[in-house]
């Protein structure tokens, strides 16, 4: 769980190292469902680094580890399946798992936010905004039965995305900046990278080239680390396009 709030507070690498810790201490104890739960949320982590291969790694190794240990899931895997066959391109795929996970009842109910914003992601990338919509209020509705808010910032994000690709350009602006609050009220810097990047990016495409570096420029120049994860590096490129 540190690895997790550590990606979240900003700090990629440090969440990598304690991920490996967790693993390390969980295999010495060899206590399985806790081998199993570091190996689930290491996976999350790869995801959130954009590092779909060995989110897949992890996740395997898991589904291994319960099927022979007769163990339950804390978390539906075909969430982590499906936001890593996202990552990877195969979104049709992605698609089917996770809408299969979703009408499923495997894992906490807890997690089915983050189920319905891997769901989003998907279709919006796959070109299907509205139904990406859908996901997102969908997500949001989870959230309201589950108080696990953590992926607030990312549904509202992905709601940007879906309105910007169905030409509401100022209704996805509005949706960003909703996210920039919610990432920033709960001092979630990874999440914030993200949204300033994807509000840049619609800056820009506004012609809107000024304003755009000043808003992802500080946000970028925070880190001190996780220069090679997916989200840096993304930033980093717009960054140069912009200026």
């Amino acid at each position: 769980m540190g690895a997790q709030v550590h990606w979240l507070l900003g700090y990629p690498d440090k969440a990598l190292a304690i991920g490996s810790e967790a693993l390390a201490l969980a295999e010495h104890v060899a206590h399985p469902l806790s081998v199993e739960f570091v190996l689930v949320f290491n996976a999350m982590l790869h995801v959130d680094r954009g590092e779909p291969e060995l989110a897949l790694q992890r996740l395997e190794v898991a589904e291994m580890l319960v099927a022979e240990q007769r163990l339950g899931f804390v978390m539906e895997p075909r969430f982590l399946r499906g936001a890593a066959l996202s990552a990877q391109g195969w979104f049709d795929e992605a698609v089917a798992c996770l809408r299969d996970a979703l009408a499923g009842g495997l894992g906490a109910r807890t997690f089915r936010p983050y189920g319905f914003t891997r769901l989003a992601e998907a279709l919006a990338n796959q070109g299907q905004h509205g139904a990406a919509i859908a996901a997102v209020r969908q997500g949001m509705e989870a959230q309201e039965e589950t108080a696990a808010t953590r992926w607030g910032a990312e549904l509202h994000r992905l709601e940007g995305i879906a309105l910007r690709g169905l030409n509401w350009p100022e209704r996805a602006e509005a949706a960003f900046q909703e996210a920039l609050r919610v990432a920033r009220r709960q001092q979630a810097r990874g999440d914030e990278l993200r949204v300033a990047t994807s509000l840049a990016r619609l800056w820009g495409e506004q012609g809107r080239r000024a304003e755009a570096p000043d808003l992802l420029a500080p946000v970028y120049g925070w880190f001190t680390e996780g220069f090679n994860t997916a989200d840096l590096k993304g930033a980093k490129t717009l960054l140069d396009e912009l200026v």
